[in-house]
């Protein structure tokens, strides 16, 4: 007779997916193994790969998990705060996902055709949600498309400029910095 699920399995896979992740981030995905990254989260290899057959496998729950969840939070942002709010969301919803994000950026490319046409499918969702708040602010701006595809990444760009520079407990607060950008893009795009 096969053996159930544990009760506790959820809860052990997130933790290796956030260990794993870090160790991932660190070391760099291509020089990673799974000994590595079963050492990082302090449990076995064998108990790692009971969860995952390959650190590719665990890599694409890592980043499915980690985007599936920013697409949700940011669609849980009120409408009604508009740009300013979608900005906020992202923002807040990055928060503690540093490691997460690095191989998104990083490590996506390393994954099965399918996988990343799944995983990119969740970074267009959240591209079509900052576009369309754009075109709410300013609909006479983005007559071109191709205009607001160069603008709504450019947002995107500034946003990563928290994750990638901005060290926690100096400088601007995150909340701070939402505010910050969606000003700037606000005047910019209806300066367009």
């Amino acid at each position: 007779m096969p053996r159930g699920i544990a009760r506790d399995h959820e809860e052990k896979r997130t933790a290796l997916r956030k260990g794993a992740a870090a160790y991932f981030a660190e070391h760099g995905f291509d020089r990673a193994s799974m000994t590595g990254a079963a050492k990082s989260c302090g449990v076995s290899k064998a108990l790692i790969y009971h969860y995952y057959d390959s650190k590719e496998a665990l890599l694409f729950d890592i980043l499915d998990t980690h985007l599936s969840a920013l697409v949700a939070e940011i669609e849980a942002a009120p409408e009604t705060d508009g740009l300013r709010g979608l900005v906020r969301a992202i923002l807040l919803a990055y928060r503690g996902a540093d490691a997460e994000h690095k191989l998104q950026l990083d490590a996506l490319g390393v994954l099965e055709p399918g996988q990343q046409a799944e995983l990119m499918s969740h970074q267009r969702r959240m591209i079509d949600m900052m576009g369309a708040a754009l075109v709410a602010e300013s609909p006479d701006a983005f007559e071109s498309g191709e205009k607001l595809r160069a603008v709504t990444m450019s947002v995107f760009g500034i946003l990563n400029w928290f994750y990638m520079w901005n060290r926690p407990g100096k400088g601007i607060a995150r909340e701070e910095y939402a505010d910050l950008v969606t000003d700037m893009v606000l005047g910019g795009i209806r300066a367009l």
